[in-house]
């Protein structure tokens, strides 16, 4: 059975994932996102790093998925989980379509912390980077002019915004 904080952020998360369709469908911007997100916030991504702040993860949006969006990819859904404060997702990132039209595709995981309010305090976006660069390779992907590569060294520090530590002692900032 689901405790109130379980539902409220399953609810969040639908909400979260109805503005990733209007993203993917080029009818609002990433930086929307952001707005699900408290201003102390931690995003995790796997070729990006460690993002802290709602502003810098705003614009992270923008600058991370420029030269991706309108060009095929997309990243839909397949479950959703919560316990207590953490809320588990599991999706595909999409790369494009196929010849024959079935799509590229490359299964993700994010592990967010709800932490009410209709507000997630950390976010982490697991890929398999791997069989990113392989499905880039065999699909011939190249880059358009408006791609942002990322950062040559990402911070890899994966812990929880320190405010939000006590959500998960073991996830706490060392």
């Amino acid at each position: 059975m689901s405790t109130a904080l379980e539902n409220e952020a399953l609810e969040t998360y639908e909400r979260f994932v109805a503005q990733r369709l209007e993203v993917d469908a080029g009818r609002q911007t990433w930086s929307t996102l952001a707005d699900f997100f408290t201003e102390d916030a931690a995003y995790i991504d796997p070729a990006w790093g460690r993002i802290e702040g709602q502003d810098a993860i705003r614009a992270f949006f923008e600058r991370s998925m420029a030269g991706l969006t309108g060009h095929g990819w997309s990243t839909p859904e397949h479950w959703t989980m919560a316990d207590g404060h953490r809320l588990v997702s599991q999706w595909d990132q999409i790369l494009g379509e196929k010849p024959n039209g079935e799509p590229w595709s490359v299964a993700g995981l994010s592990i967010l912390y709800y932490v009410g309010d209709g507000h997630f305090c950390y976010s982490h976006d697991m890929l398999n980077m791997t069989h990113i660069g392989e499905t880039m390779r065999d699909m011939a992907w190249s880059p358009p002019p408006e791609f942002n590569m990322p950062p040559r060294k990402p911070n890899r520090d994966i812990s929880l915004p320190v405010a939000w530590s006590h959500l998960e002692p073991s996830r706490a900032p060392r």
